[in-house]
């Protein structure tokens, strides 16, 4: 099970969101207005990688537009360093 939550939201629950994710849940976390990284459990095989050109999240467009730098392609450079 996939869950989408917020920055906001991963700081407020932590400990809750730990406990389920040790009992299997999976979180994607979205950091402004775009998702940053996911949460899995430690034993969780890992999945098999496609091309990230390929991957649903990268280049993924922006939820809203957040006024001022940094802007969504300066995340681009530090998370996929293109």
């Amino acid at each position: 099970m996939n869950i989408t939550i917020n920055a906001k939201e991963l700081r407020a629950q932590l400990p809750k969101l730990v406990e389920r994710v040790r009992k299997g849940a999976r979180f994607t976390v979205i950091y402004r207005s775009r998702p940053a990284f996911r949460i899995v459990p430690v034993d969780d095989k890992p999945e098999k990688l496609c091309p990230l050109e390929e991957d649903p999240l990268y280049r993924a467009k922006p939820l809203c537009h957040v006024p001022g730098p940094p802007y969504s392609d300066d995340h681009d450079k530090v998370v996929y360093g293109t």
